[in-house]
């Protein structure tokens, strides 16, 4: 888990790969500075995205549109200070996530003599998945 939250100054987006059993949680700045990354038991989300509110200026989520994203569309909809929620296209995200998992804990002894694409993480990527939504989100911005 990353966490700034006592140097934030902007508003920041939640990213949200929802999951039937655990999700991935990120929180970047439009700057795209990484405030949060965490993966959550699916029942333990509504919570932490409350107290992630009380600490940072969340301005709105950004969610994978696969996996059960209209039920959790409706279940965000009940926390105490709804977000507005844009669904993002969250095709090969999984297999890009892998990839930015290897870039930010490079691979060391014999990992390293494996191609890439045999590498699997020893560790659930569902937050790395939810930063790339946000990124994603952004580079439409841009793009428009």
């Amino acid at each position: 888990m990353v966490s700034t939250a006592d140097t934030c100054s902007q508003p920041v987006i939640l990213g949200f790969d929802p999951g039937r059993q655990k999700c991935g949680i990120a929180v970047m700045g439009l700057d795209r500075t990484l405030f949060h990354r965490s993966v959550v038991a699916s029942e333990a989300v509504l919570s932490t995205v409350e107290q992630l509110q009380k600490q940072l200026p969340i301005s709105l989520i950004v969610m994978g549109d696969q996996t059960s994203a209209s039920e959790w569309k409706e279940m965000l909809a009940q926390l105490s200070s709804p977000l507005r929620v844009v669904l993002v296209d969250e095709r090969y995200s999984s297999l890009e996530a892998r990839d930015r998992y290897w870039q930010l804990h490079p691979p060391k002894g014999l990992q390293r003599l494996l191609p890439q694409g045999l590498r699997q993480p020893s560790v659930p990527i569902d937050d790395i998945v939810a930063m790339l939504l946000i990124e994603r989100y952004l580079n439409r911005l841009i793009q428009n």
